[in-house]
């Protein structure tokens, strides 16, 4: 028993000294949050701000629901001169839906991409074709995914957010809409994985290596993509948002990751299944990140994030034979628990960014917790690969 003992300390020994400086850093990232910008909010219209906003759109095979996004486009005001939607030669009946919304509102607009170049990742070819199609009258350039969900507010919040701040970037961080048990129950798990990754949403990052971003709602100075050639600096990349955001972030053009649940949704995947493999294809961001800075991402993640529930599990396993005497035994139990509350204290936190109105077992969110493991588990096999098939499309 005395030996058994010894290599139990022994093990618990290793794993604090791997989860006490990574729970350091969580805290220091977390405590920043009563100090981050508020959510924006919707915001009337002005005169001033008339024909200021181009979108643009990328699709491919979008027609079972691009019809939010188009009816909520066309519910935008006079700041918005024109909706280009960029067809990567859909195959669904997406460019007739398009065409409708056009007899009904003449701002969208529809154009076809040319063939995808090498060392092209499809989304930034088409999001880069939209912006050489925009109006150089357009001060800003507002790119949309078709999965998105604004409200008729979301423009012009967007203009006087950035405006009265003075940003030249801004993205937001939308209400994810869930339907089903699996993804109540993993959505949240792996959305977790970037809250612990990054600075809470409203807190500038300071160095550009740590920005955050997101490509569904990315609104941003014309200018600035002018000066940075479109989307050229993020052609190849599988996150392209968060690659491009860097980058105008390292050219010394402000950018902001903001709060944006009250003015826009999103309906990203449907189920469990294709949450894990649609999303987890990404949110590794190795395409935005070198690998001294993944790689302590993982060890991050696994400490404060992968590692709580099977260390408390083993606990409950083989607590009637273990003495809880002062001991690493002890001290390790302790910092789990602590990274428990901790995650269900950030449960609380990010409740309002969930729309479960209409879910099936929405209350397997509250369970999350137990799907970390494997939420750690698909950013280690994301970072460890490189998507054959995205979107429709399949590189070499």
């Amino acid at each position: 028993m005395n030996d058994y003992l010894t290599l139990v300390n022994a093990f618990s020994l290793l794993l604090l000294l791997l989860q006490l400086p990574a729970t350091a850093i969580l805290l220091s990232r977390l405590l920043k949050g009563p100090w981050r910008c508020p959510p924006v909010t919707p915001q009337q219209s002005t005169p001033e701000l008339l024909g200021t906003v181009s979108v643009v759109v990328p699709t491919l095979n979008e027609a079972l629901r691009i019809r939010p996004l188009l009816s909520g486009l066309s519910r935008q005001s006079y700041e918005v001169r024109e909706i280009i939607v960029v067809d990567s030669n859909s195959q669904d009946g997406t460019p007739e839906l398009v065409k409708a919304a056009q007899r009904q509102d003449p701002r969208f607009r529809l154009i076809t991409d040319d063939p995808l170049p090498p060392n092209w990742v499809g989304r930034p070819w088409a999001l880069h074709n939209g912006f050489l199609h925009t109006s150089p009258a357009s001060e800003w350039l507002l790119g949309m995914d078709a999965d998105t969900q604004p409200s008729p507010y979301l423009v012009a919040a967007l203009l006087k957010t950035a405006i009265a701040q003075g940003y030249d970037l801004v993205s937001l961080s939308p209400q994810f809409i869930l339907k089903y048990p699996g993804e109540c129950w993993l959505q949240p798990a792996l959305l977790m994985t970037l809250v612990y990754r990054f600075d809470p949403v409203g807190v500038n990052a300071e160095q550009p290596e740590r920005i955050m971003a997101n490509g569904q709602c990315f609104f941003c100075r014309r200018s600035v993509l002018v000066s940075v050639n479109g989307y050229t600096s993020a052609k190849d990349s599988f996150c392209d948002d968060v690659t491009l955001a860097r980058h105008i972030a390292a050219c010394g053009w402000k950018v902001g990751f903001l709060d944006g649940a009250k003015v826009l949704k999103v309906r990203m995947y449907e189920g469990a299944k294709q949450t894990w493999t649609e999303w987890g294809r990404s949110l590794d961001l190795k395409d935005a990140s070198s690998r001294s800075q993944l790689w302590g991402d993982l060890w991050l993640l696994s400490a404060v994030q992968g590692l709580p529930v099977p260390i408390l599990i083993s606990f409950l396993l083989f607590l009637p034979t273990v003495q809880l005497t002062p001991s690493p035994i002890l001290l390790l139990l302790g910092l789990n628990l602590l990274l428990l509350a901790i995650r269900f204290a950030m449960l609380f936190a990010i409740a309002p960014s969930y729309d479960r109105a209409q879910a099936k077992g929405s209350w397997l969110f509250w369970l999350s917790f137990l799907a970390d493991p494997l939420a750690v588990l698909r950013v280690f096999l994301s970072a460890s690969s490189r998507p054959r098939q995205w979107r429709g499309r399949k590189y070499g």
